[in-house]
Order: C-alpha cells, then sequence, then structure tokens
C-alpha cells in the first residue's frame, strides 16, 4: 500500500470515525425520548453497536499510525467535533418536534433511517477503497461494519409502519399510547433516584447522620416536603400528636423547619424529647420483618432498648409483639 493510498484510508476511516460518534450522540438522544418495548431495545442494541464500531475503527487508525500524524490527527479531530457538534443541534429539535410523542417517535425512526443509509454508503465506500488500495483488514472491518447498519436499517424502516399507526389512532382516534413516564429519560432518572436512596440509606447507618441529614434537609424544606400532612395549617398540639410516629429523620426535619418557621416552643421540646439514638444506626430505616428478624437472635439487651423505642416512637404492634415473645422466652 503506497503512502497516498494509506493517507486516503485515513481520511475515510476518520470520517467513519466522526460519523459514529455523531450517531451515538443521537441514540442517546432518541433513547431518551422512547418509551420501553421492542423498538427502544433495538435502538439500545444498535447504541453498542455504535459504541463498539467507534472502538474498532480507532484500533484501526492507531495501527496504521494515525497518531504519527498531526496533520491527520487534527483533521480527524475535526471530524469527530463536527459530528458531534451536528448532533447536539439537532438533539433540542429532536425534543419539540411534532405535536405530540408519538410523532416524535416516528419522525426519529425517519432520521435514523437517513442516518443509517449515510452510514452504508460510508463503508461501502471505505471497503472498495481498501480493497482497491489492498488493505484486507481495513476491507474486513468496514464489511463487518456494514452488516451491522444494514441490518439496522432493515429493523428501522420494518418499524415506519407501526410508529405511523401509533400516530394515526392517536391524532385522528385520540388514543395516545406515549407515556413520558416509560421514556428512557424517567427510566434515567427512577435509577438515578433510586441509587440516591440507596446510598442514604447505608449513610443512615452511622451514628449520627439520620439527625444531620434531617436537621439540613429541614432547613430548606417546605411544608409539603414534611411527612406530616398540611403541617402549616396544624396547631402545635396537633403536631405534636403526629410526632411520635416519625422516623429520627423527620423529627430532625421538623424540628429545623419549626425553628426557622414559627418556631413554637412547646412542639421544638416535643421534639427535642423524642430524638434519641436508635437501637442501633439505621434502624429507623427498616421494615418490621427486618426487625423480628434481629430481634430473633436473642439478645435480651437489644430486645429491651428496641422495646423501649418503640413505645416511644414508631409503636408498630408487629415490634412490640416480636419483643414480648422474646423477652418470653429470655
Amino acid at each position: 500500500m503506497s503512502k497516498q493510498q494509506k493517507q486516503k484510508i485515513v481520511q475515510y476511516l476518520n470520517e467513519a470515525h466522526g460519523s459514529e460518534l455523531a450517531l451515538v450522540r443521537q441514540l442517546q438522544a432518541q433513547i431518551a425520548m422512547t418509551p420501553r418495548g421492542d423498538y427502544r431495545d433495538k435502538l439500545e442494541t444498535h447504541l453498542q453497536e455504535t459504541r463498539r464500531h467507534a472502538e474498532r475503527l480507532e484500533a484501526r487508525l492507531g495501527a496504521l499510525g494515525q497518531g504519527n500524524n498531526p496533520l491527520q490527527v487534527g483533521l480527524g479531530a475535526v471530524q469527530s467535533v463536527i459530528g458531534q457538534a451536528l448532533a447536539l443541534t439537532k438533539t433540542p429539535l429532536d425534543l419539540v418536534r411534532g405535536s405530540g410523542g408519538e410523532e416524535k417517535v416516528l419522525k426519529n425512526a425517519k432520521d435514523s433511517c437517513a442516518a443509517e443509509a449515510q452510514e452504508i454508503a460510508t463503508y461501502t465506500a471505505l471497503a472498495r477503497l481498501a480493497r482497491t488500495a489492498g488493505d484486507g483488514t481495513t476491507e474486513q472491518l468496514a464489511n463487518s461494519v456494514l452488516r451491522d447498519e444494514q441490518r439496522m436499517l432493515e429493523r428501522l424502516l420494518k418499524e415506519i409502519p407501526r410508529l405511523t399507526d401509533a400516530v394515526a389512532r392517536a391524532e385522528f382516534d385520540g388514543e395516545g399510547s406515549y407515556d413520558v413516564t416509560e421514556t428512557g429519560a424517567a427510566d434515567k432518572a427512577r435509577e438515578a433516584g433510586g441509587k440516591a436512596k440507596r446510598t442514604a440509606r447505608r449513610a443512615r447507618k452511622v451514628p449520627g447522620v439520620a439527625r444531620a441529614e434531617g436537621t439540613v434537609k429541614g432547613a430548606v424544606a417546605s411544608a409539603s416536603d414534611l411527612a406530616i400532612p398540611n403541617y402549616d395549617s396544624l396547631s402545635a398540639d396537633e403536631v405534636q400528636d403526629r410526632l411520635s410516629e416519625l422516623s429520627q429523620v423527620d423529627l430532625a426535619k421538623v424540628n429545623a423547619y419549626e425553628r426557622k418557621n414559627q418556631n413554637r416552643s412547646t412542639v421544638t421540646s416535643r421534639v427535642d424529647s423524642l430524638q434519641a439514638s436508635e437501637p442501633w444506626p439505621g434502624y429507623d430505616e427498616l421494615g418490621v420483618d427486618e426487625v423480628r428478624a434481629v430481634l430473633s437472635e436473642g439478645d435480651e439487651t437489644r430486645v429491651k432498648t428496641v422495646r423501649s423505642y418503640e413505645l416511644k416512637h414508631k409503636n408498630r404492634a408487629g415490634v412490640l409483639q416480636a419483643t414480648d415473645r422474646e423477652l418470653s422466652n429470655a
């Protein structure tokens, strides 16, 4: 392979690489707007394929000495940036286009068909050029990716009629099927929220963290954030009647909120009397069955501590019955 042939192959590889990076961004945006189901599964599968394509192209460029040619490195970087910039400028349009969710998904699918057609042309040209230059490795790579792109285009074309039918039902019959709560973005938000909750739960197993967390949250909370509904409309006596049901985190939230707002001494005094060390760090996060499992270990001192704490705070019948049973067997 001559120097001129190698330079041309590197150019085409860089163009393909920039295209793959742009497609990654486009697929991510479309997955975020697509509800769960077979079609989104196809998009997610192709997103993984596209990332692998980019990695394989990078590896081939490295094998051809791409890193040793400043001009080609610069060209590749510019092409990659351009591809990503095009995807970034397109994403806001994806979010607002169409009159409904069904229309957005259909328009995105049509855009994906166009993107796949361009990818197919790109790899067809790369494979042909590599064959002409006698670069069998690049030809094999291009043909491998080409098959993936052709397969994805076939899948997309099969989805178009179904997605069009969904638009028709929504527009003509008022039978919308698009549910924003099932989109990729919603799933990611729930996943992030779940991780945050699990992290907080683990952190509360450290002594003192529960009260500190509640104090911080209460200082910036609104009444609707508190565990007692309609808090601001309740009298001091009504608030006090509900305090014993709260966890240490929620007690600290109420305490901080109350001191920042109405600052009723009867409420804050009652909170102070209820704030105490849990039987063990993280206790308030446990359900009845989880507490029972610990009590069954037969530690009499722990059982008495739990009983005292429950009577003063949550007063859960299932836990109290378990403490009675354990103490009677002691």
